[in-house]
């Protein structure tokens, strides 16, 4: 049974791969602590900063998607973010393809919610 925001799978993965990548800023290199890290860091929270934030207007079923797409829309830049650090060789290329598929699965999830959801 779902009785807050973090029942929900879609937020539980998406705070899990938050706290990854935040452990994981710590390895680039100093030049890219402030850019390329300060543009990880916004859009890994504001994946499950969006999902809660749209679960407290879930009773507005339009409000909850449109939270629910800028979730997916922060999954989808970490992709890109991932892919750069990766392509730098500033993270190891096993560990961005691990992120790039739970990001990609968290995408799917994501869009199914949104496609599933019907407020009561």
């Amino acid at each position: 049974m779902i009785k807050t925001f973090r029942d929900l799978e879609v937020y539980k993965e998406s705070y899990d791969l938050m706290l990854i990548v935040h452990k994981a800023l710590r390895t680039l290199p100093v030049f890219e602590r402030n850019e390329l890290a300060s543009q990880i860091r916004r859009a890994s929270k504001s994946c499950p900063a969006n999902i809660a934030e749209g679960w407290a207007k879930r009773r507005f079923e339009k409000e909850f998607k449109h939270h629910l797409d800028s979730a997916l829309g922060s999954a989808n830049e970490m992709e890109v973010h991932i892919e750069t650090a990766r392509d730098l060789n500033y993270w190891r290329k096993d560990f961005c393809e691990k992120l790039l598929d739970r990001y990609q699965k968290l995408g799917g999830k994501l869009t199914n919610l949104q496609r599933n959801w019907k407020t009561f």
